[in-house]
């Protein structure tokens, strides 16, 4: 018996070990790493990295290059991360992170997702308050009006904003470019983006990004409702409240790292 539990424990710590190591390389900035790094950021020995290594290159798991003597995730890796993309319904993950945020602010919360230049409301889980926000689902908005837009506009890197900007002003000559800009700073800088009046008079939102497992923007989450309750101290409350569900559904759906 107590054989039996050795063994159960030994398979077990392999096990937590290897994963140890897969989570390392999948979330480390370069694109592949040596053994002894490998052994530093996970605080085992290089002989047992270098065993659990050559297994997961065995199995297709990791790659490894001869020139450089690194490794980096190999083909197994890229199936098994694309399936798990694959069974993914984001807003199904999100539905209980906006149900808390809806009880926690007694507000409207809402979900986006990106689609190209524009986004799209996909789920909404609404306020208790009599008077409240709604949102059409499917309803569709550019990436430069708006906390849900803006706060996926924020979260893209300068190129992607100006052409998503120029394709704008393209057909919408009145957009003041500059004005977007400083917002998209502001979101950048704050964590978050808010607007009030801007895409519906009368109410106010607060929003942030969620990213992919890649680090892609997949959408936003948002919590909105009339301007006169969003009060500064309401936005400060709420802003914190949105940023850490927008983080949860964020780290569900495999991404690691700050969103802005």
């Amino acid at each position: 018996m107590p054989k039996e539990a050795n063994g159960v424990e030994t398979v077990s710590t392999g096990v937590d070990r290897a994963l140890q190591i897969i989570s390392t390389m999948a979330s480390h900035g370069e694109p592949d790493m040596g053994i002894s790094q490998l052994a530093r950021e996970t605080g085992m020995s290089k002989a047992v990295v270098h065993r659990i290594v050559r297994t997961l290159v065995a199995r297709d798991f990791f790659s490894y290059d001869d020139g450089s003597q690194r490794y980096g995730l190999g083909s197994g890796a890229l199936v098994v991360g694309l399936a798990a993309l694959e069974r993914m319904n984001v807003p199904e993950i999100a539905a209980s992170y906006l149900q808390r945020v809806v009880e926690e602010t007694h507000e409207t919360a809402t979900l986006s997702a990106r689609i190209g230049h524009h986004r799209t409301y996909v789920r909404q889980q609404l306020s208790p308050r009599e008077i409240h926000m709604s949102i059409r689902i499917g309803s569709q908005f550019p990436l430069y009006r708006g906390a849900s837009s803006l706060a996926i506009l924020g979260a893209l890197d300068d190129d992607e904003v100006h052409s998503i900007l120029d394709e704008g002003t393209a057909a919408e000559p009145a957009i003041d470019t500059a004005r977007v800009l400083d917002q998209v700073a502001e979101v950048r800088e704050r964590g978050y983006a808010y607007s009030r009046g801007e895409r519906q008079l009368g109410a106010a939102s607060v929003a942030c990004a969620i990213r992919l497992a890649d680090g892609s923007v997949w959408g936003s989450a948002s919590v909105c409702g009339p301007a006169d309750r969003f009060t500064p101290e309401a936005v400060a409350d709420y802003s914190g409240r949105i940023h850490s569900a927008a983080a949860s559904i964020s780290q569900d759906i495999g991404f690691r790292g700050d969103i802005y």
